[in-house]
């Protein structure tokens, strides 16, 4: 007999979210044509993931912080060195993110940020076998799962641009 165990996510809703976001935004927006901007995973007529500096988004900053406190928190070690590794994902009016997973390399916890989230752009679905959650991305809210959990985002079905972004941790050491 199969058995089967809870999907698990945690949610953590990041301090002055309009703001930071806000910010993100136009940064995002106006490192477009910077030669370090590099883009992978090219499914479906998109690059589901964009990968910039740091220094292109400085307003992430506090994202990264209060997403690596919170990797920490659910990790149960406080002191736990860990590195963070991030994209965009960027999805226009019709995209999907395809089903996939994180269970590459050291991944220990992976996360979603919600920067932009126009109403009917897309949910997030976490499943494992027959189970999925289905969960409605929060602007300014970080949604950490386990890295071999598939997830995938449906259909934007908006007329705007959606943003998020994929976060990755692992050790240092």
């Amino acid at each position: 007999m199969a058995k089967y165990y809870p999907i698990e996510y945690w949610l953590l809703q990041v301090d002055d979210a309009e703001k930071v976001n806000a910010a993100i935004w136009d940064e995002y927006q106006s490192a477009q044509d910077e030669p370090a901007v590099h883009r992978s995973h090219y499914f479906e007529g998109r690059y589901e993931n964009v990968y910039m500096d740091e220094h292109l988004v400085p307003s992430l900053g506090p994202v990264l912080t209060a997403a690596l406190e919170g990797a920490r928190d659910l990790l149960g070690d406080k002191g736990l060195q860990l590195k963070a590794g991030f994209w965009f994902n960027e999805m226009r009016p019709g995209d999907v993110t395809l089903p996939h997973d994180h269970d590459e390399d050291d991944e220990l916890l992976s996360a979603a940020y919600y920067v932009r989230v126009p109403p009917g752009s897309g949910q997030l679905v976490l499943g494992r076998g027959d189970q999925a959650v289905t969960l409605m991305p929060v602007e300014g809210r970080l949604v950490f799962f386990r890295p071999g959990v598939v997830h995938e985002v449906t259909r934007n079905l908006s007329t705007a641009v959606r943003l998020s972004v994929g976060i990755n941790f692992g050790s240092v050491s």
